[in-house]
């Protein structure tokens, strides 16, 4: 069965750090475009980070340039979501998607999301 895991979140204050993982089980994670999504209360879910299939080619939404690193461990089935310097507007539930192909890092590219990790930013 293809699915998606994440993990990772938690509670952190403004200024520290987390690194979220998204494991793939039941299929070669190393064959798609893999995105990180989130989707804050009350908000659309919107595009983070995405990474292409080698790890060549990366995109960041602009609220997030220079704080998150996306990376991935094709031989362990796993991207990765480095967050630093966290903001409580990173506050949201935090999704992984694999899809077909690298493009604009938007949910309808994406086709096998994982459930979901919550990240909350507060002092």
């Amino acid at each position: 069965q293809l699915q998606l895991v994440e993990s990772g979140g938690g509670l952190v204050q403004p200024g520290g750090s987390l690194r979220l993982s998204c494991a793939a089980s039941g299929f070669t994670l190393g064959y798609y475009a893999i995105g990180w999504f989130r989707q804050a209360p009350g908000k659309e879910r919107e595009g983070v980070s995405c990474i292409s299939t080698s790890g060549g080619r990366t995109k960041y939404a602009d609220s997030v340039k220079g704080r998150f690193t996306i990376s991935r461990d094709n031989a362990k089935n796993t991207v990765y979501l480095q967050m630093n310097s966290l903001k409580p507007e990173d506050t949201a539930v935090y999704y992984c998607a694999a899809g077909g192909y690298y493009g604009a890092c938007a949910a309808y590219e994406y086709d096998y999301w994982g459930q979901g990790t919550q990240v909350t930013v507060s002092s």
